[in-house]
């Protein structure tokens, strides 16, 4: 042993925040600051100093015996400060100043300063104790000075999974006992109280030395015993702790704990190799498994996305029309829900769809894995290609319905309108073929004859007048039948029975007129009063009979323009009333001139007027039928008015809002093309300023609800068109639907360049580098590059791919790489994948094969034993599933093969 030369210097115990320890992974003080400081109230308590002092003595020697030496009193044995010195020699291996051997005080407070001063070296500062304090003998200095000593050399170069020290350790304990029942390490006190998580420690690195299943929890001192004797026994590992103290005590005293737990950790340090290697597989692992669970769930969504658009577009593409207005009006019901249900989710699974492939594409290149390839008909184009035939299928579907529904709607009113017409045109025939056939001529006297023959002309004039009504009829049973009118079979069996009975008269008229000819030259007198009224009174009459039917009429308009004109032309009729009513009272006059003359003459008449049936009485009650019915004519047409009135108003409101929504979602995409081009700024603040413009985007939600509640009225109101805006909410739609696609796709890139850059390690610089030097070659904007575009800007950056031979060679090679499936486009994430693969390195198959072999102790083949012993569960039995058995000639029963199990992983066989 070397002399010591004397140093007066003190020191004060406690952490430093600025210097740097010799041969540690930190500072003493980085470690130091995160602990709680010496507590000296603590060691008040007797148990814990008890506990204190027994673990650091028995620490202390496991040292000091290397050098031939030990201590007994912990307070005592270090007062001369050269057993202190001797400890930090054993536990650094470095050399200290030489000691002075004098008996004095102040020899005694020199060694003892060396010793703090190469304490402090190592970046420990000691606050408020000096070297008088320990070698006046003070237990509370001398125990907080051997803490920060164990601190620093046995704990502080301690790290798991980067973390460091205390949490490192306490880590290392907590995923060494993780299989064992029982044991649960959330600290340094209570959780090893009862014993198994020592018996665990060891068991888990050295299994033959413990028979764990045997141990009890409730027996803590057997197992405490049992763990400290087969460590001293086995480990070299002094016994610093009695069972009792530590069962005894409430609170375990934390120091001593980590103090024993930190010779274990430094036994078996040995076995950390292995662990690291099992890390690395775990994560290789873990990244097989995440793509394999983001593979399956691609293949269902598309699949069921798939089957949805199967089930779906024969329903769009049924255009069998309906027999009615209600049928149909549910049918528009139906794919109105279809668009506001259940169509906008599939979009968004849809987008969704697509930003998970490219995200597992992504991940794939970053763990350097081969491209997913779906199952045959579920890739990314077969869905857009089944999109786009939904699309078509849905398109004009809704124009369909609505032009079936204004077809049923004119069927209806024509249909009401041929029975209207035939049935009054029914009524007026009923009887007349009978009156034609009746042979009454053939008896009558003279003035009957010549009354016969003029009742006949009356009834021909009157057969004139109904000419056009019946040719109204065949028209709108023909119309009927060109709009395929579900009942023309009843409609053609009525008109057909009409226009026969109306030959039959015309025949049956001919006839009579012919019979009364040959007898007229016996007729003599007729009474002409009768005969002009009877001709007056007929045209009067159906007249009449028209205005009725057309005050009766129905009525469909769609603009206030034609509710506007058919008010203009009751307006007309109505101005023409005045004159119907002197024409009436002038038929009526001649009635009465008839009586008045018949009276003076004593002429019998027999009652009513023989040419014709209209009498007076008809004429008056269908005069007040027609001046009842113009009222109701008013109130219906003013009615309809105010409906298109409000219509009108729909239609503005709607044109109103339409008008500044489309315009807004055409800038909006306008404005997203410019952003996906320029990309100022970090990718972090593009993905930042991204996400915030389509929360912009999603807040302007409500004007597009509000839309379509706008929409809705109108369609409810059954509107058909709208001159004031050329928006239709189709339109709106499709462009909201476009925009979020659109702007989710951006963001999707930008994660992705960012998830390329953090994995590959690009700087900011680099990737901007890129972006510009992609935006320079992509002349027309539009987010890819064609061969040429691509080779031009390769050679920009210093890339040999001239037009020879090897630079053909070298370019067709990059291409096989950025467009794998040969679409003729190179995308800028493909770009940033192919640079960022240039310049940095990733995981490879060797690397995986050799962390293996850690794991089997350098053999050519593993266990599952092995493999369960240092992975976690669930990667532990991946393994196993895919691990093929070993064939090789050192081959024993349950090898497996890990290394073509390694180079599956990255798709250089398969598994």
């Amino acid at each position: 042993m070397v002399d010591y030369h004397a140093a007066n210097q003190s020191y004060q115990y406690g952490p430093s925040s600025g210097s740097n320890g010799a041969g540690g992974g930190g500072s003493m003080g980085d470690y130091m600051a995160q602990e709680d400081d010496w507590d000296r109230d603590l060691l008040l308590d007797p148990a814990w100093e008890k506990q204190q002092r027994k673990t650091f003595t028995a620490w202390c020697n496991s040292h000091l015996r290397k050098a031939g030496t030990q201590i007994e009193n912990i307070d005592e044995d270090f007062r001369d400060g050269l057993k202190l010195m001797l400890l930090l020699e054993v536990i650094s291996g470095e050399r200290l100043p030489k000691p002075e051997r004098g008996k004095m005080r102040v020899h005694k407070i020199n060694n003892v300063n060396k010793a703090l001063d190469f304490i402090a070296s190592k970046g420990v500062k000691l606050v408020s104790i000096g070297a008088e304090e320990i070698v006046d003998g003070n237990a509370k200095m001398t125990l907080g000075m051997i803490w920060t000593i164990i601190l620093r050399f046995a704990i502080q170069d301690i790290s798991v999974e980067e973390t460091s020290a205390k949490e490192g350790l306490l880590l290392w304990c907590q995923r060494k006992t993780a299989p064992y029942k029982n044991v649960n390490v959330q600290n340094f006190h209570i959780s090893w109280k009862d014993g198994l998580a020592f018996n665990a420690l060891i068991h888990r690195h050295r299994p033959e030395l413990i028979e764990y299943d045997k141990l009890r929890k409730d027996d803590p001192v057997t197992n405490l015993n049992n763990a400290f004797e087969v460590a001293e026994k086995y480990l070299d590992i002094p016994k610093m702790l009695d069972a009792e103290d530590i069962v005894n005590t409430a609170r375990p005293d934390e120091k001593a704990i980590m103090t024993y737990v930190s010779s274990f950790y430094h036994a078996f340090s040995g076995a950390q190799k292995a662990e690291t290697a099992a890390n690395r597989i775990c994560k290789v692992l873990a990244v097989n498994q995440e793509n394999e669970h983001l593979m399956e769930d691609y293949e269902r969504l598309a699949s069921d996305l798939l089957e949805w658009i199967r089930r779906t577009i024969p329903w769009l593409e049924d255009r069998v029309p309906q027999k009615t207005i209600q049928e149909m009006q549910q049918k528009l019901e139906d794919f109105r829900d279809y668009r506001r249900v259940h169509k906008p989710p599939k979009v968004q699974e849809k987008c969704q769809l697509e930003i998970n492939f490219n995200t597992l594409q992504t991940k794939l290149r970053l763990s350097n894995r081969p491209a997913f390839m779906p199952s045959e008909g579920r890739m990314v184009s077969d869905i857009n290609n089944a999109w786009g035939c939904l699309e078509q299928a849905e398109k004009g579907y809704e124009e369909w319905l609505l032009n079936e529904i204004r077809r049923l709607e004119r069927l209806d009113h024509l249909a009401e309108k041929f029975r209207q017409k035939a049935s009054i045109h029914e009524a007026w025939t009923d009887g007349k073929e009978a009156m034609l056939k009746h042979r009454d001529y053939e008896t009558a006297t003279l003035s009957d004859i010549k009354a016969l023959i003029r009742k006949h002309e009356a009834f021909e004039s009157d057969l004139a007048a109904h000419q056009d009504r019946v040719e109204q009829i065949a028209a709108i049973a023909q119309e009927l039948n060109e709009l395929d009118y579900y009942d023309s079979h009843d409609v053609n069996t009525r008109c057909q029975k009409i226009c026969d009975q109306w030959d039959a008269l015309g025949s049956l008229t001919h006839s009579r007129r012919e019979a009364l000819e040959k007898t007229e030259k016996q007729l003599e007198t007729i009474d002409q009063l009768h005969l002009e009224y009877a001709k007056r009174a007929a045209p009067f009459n159906n007249w009449m009979e028209s205005a009725m039917e057309d005050l009766q009429d129905m009525f469909i308009v769609h603009t206030t323009e034609e509710i506007e004109g058919l008010i203009s032309a009751h307006d007309q009729f109505k101005s023409t009333l005045p004159d119907a009513d002197r024409e009436r009272e002038a038929i009526l006059a001649i009635h009465k001139e008839a009586q008045r003359i018949a009276e003076s003459n004593h002429i019998k008449l027999s009652g009513s007027n023989p040419y014709t049936t209209v009498t007076p009485q008809i004429i008056n009650s269908k005069w007040e039928k027609v001046q009842q019915l113009v009222p109701k004519r008013d109130h219906a047409l003013l009615e309809e008015q105010s409906k298109q009135q409000s219509n009108e108003h729909l239609r503005r409101q709607f044109a109103s809002q339409a008008n500044i929504v489309g315009p807004w979602i055409q800038t909006k995409m306008e404005e997203i093309g410019r952003i996906s081009i320029e990309m100022n700024g970090t990718l972090e603040d593009q993905l930042s300023h991204l996400k915030q413009y389509e929360r912009s985007i999603v807040d302007y939600k409500p004007n597009l609800d509000l839309l379509e509640q706008q929409h809705q009225l109108i369609q409810e109101a059954l509107i058909f068109d709208n001159k004031h805006t050329n928006y239709t909410m189709e339109h709106i739609r499709v462009g909201w639907e476009q925009l979020l696609t659109t702007i989710a796709r951006t963001i999707n890139e930008v994660e992705n360049q960012i998830l390329t850059r953090d994995a590959k390690g690009i700087s900011q610089e680099q990737m901007q580098e890129f972006r510009a030097s992609f935006n320079h070659f992509d002349k027309d904007h539009g987010g890819a590059l064609g061969p040429e575009e691509f080779k031009a800007c390769l050679i920009s950056l210093g890339y040999d791919v001239e037009n020879d031979r090897q630079g053909d060679a070298e370019f067709n090679r990059i291409m096989s790489v950025v467009d794998p499936n040969h679409s003729g486009l190179v995308t800028f994430q493909a770009f940033i994948d192919f640079m960022s693969r240039e310049t940095t390195d990733t995981d490879t198959a060797d690397q995986v094969i050799a962390s293996f072999k850690v794991l089997a102790g350098d053999k050519n083949f593993i266990t599952a034993e092995e493999l369960r012993r240092e992975l976690p569960p669930d990667q532990a039995e991946y393994c196993i599933a895919r691990m093929a058995p070993y064939q090789g000639p050192d081959a024993v029963p349950g090898a497996l093969d890990y290394k073509s199990f390694s180079t599956a992983l990255y798709g250089e066989s398969d598994l």
